[in-house]
């Protein structure tokens, strides 16, 4: 197993049946993390994750979650505690980005890219918060985009989401630093092998000439996580499009 400082921690990660997901997920089995994998229509992939966790020797379950529904963090957060102990780590990776020109946006595409993208992951650390200050130790790390920095090309919807995950992460950060709790963000763009990556992307804008690997995003996630110094930090993997 990595060593990471993780070992014997309890995760839940959201959008663990995606190709970033998937990539993570693979990461915490190899650090020894007890984990909930989540999912919202595919559930064979978060099967998997199960599979290869329990074959790890690890306890593992999967669990399928709507996010754009208001109750689910709630249900999804009482289930895991249930099954698995409390939350130490809680990477909301879930995410929906829905191609629309600005003027076609209409209320209901806004109102569920917010309910996926900022408000669940919200709720999500309200409920596991408390419980990792009271407990000296938790990780939250958020999972944003490069659209949050310069509007991107899925959408304003998406763009505004994101965006609200680097206010509320700077938010929380603040006032759970003290008790052992890092909340930090992680904003890629241009990863192949997942569902996010836009049908527009053109790899030839990214100085690096190529899209990112899901397992690059995975390996940074992870030296994150590991990382009891580093919160309130928005930290970008974007082959070099947007330098900060």
């Amino acid at each position: 197993m990595q060593e990471t400082g993780l070992t014997g921690r309890v995760a839940l990660l959201t959008g663990a049946s995606g190709g970033i997901g998937m990539a993570l997920g693979r990461r915490l089995i190899a650090a020894g993390v007890t984990t909930a994998f989540t999912y919202a229509s595919h559930a064979d992939e978060a099967g998997t994750l199960v599979k290869e966790a329990k074959e790890a020797g690890l306890s593992a379950i999967a669990v399928q979650a709507d996010l754009a529904d208001p109750a689910a963090p709630a249900a999804l957060v009482e289930t895991v505690v249930g099954a698995l102990g409390p939350i130490d780590v809680l990477i909301p990776n879930a995410g929906l980005g829905e191609p629309c020109h600005y003027a076609d946006v209409d209320l209901a595409m806004w109102d569920r890219s917010f309910a996926v993208n900022l408000r669940a992951p919200f709720l999500l650390a309200q409920a596991v918060l408390p419980g990792m200050a009271e407990r000296g130790f938790g990780r939250v790390l958020f999972t944003s985009s490069l659209a949050a920095f310069t509007g991107g090309i899925v959408g304003p919807h998406y763009a505004a989401a994101k965006a609200g995950l680097h206010a509320l992460a700077h938010h929380l950060a603040s006032r759970v630093a003290a008790a052992g709790v890092t909340v930090n963000v992680l904003a890629p763009a241009m990863i192949e092998d997942t569902r996010m990556l836009p049908p527009a992307a053109d790899r030839s804008l990214l100085p690096v000439g190529r899209f990112g690997r899901p397992e690059e995003v995975a390996d940074l996630a992870m030296a994150m996580l590991g990382n009891g110094y580093l919160t309130s930090q928005v930290i970008g993997l974007d082959g070099g499009a947007y330098p900060r």
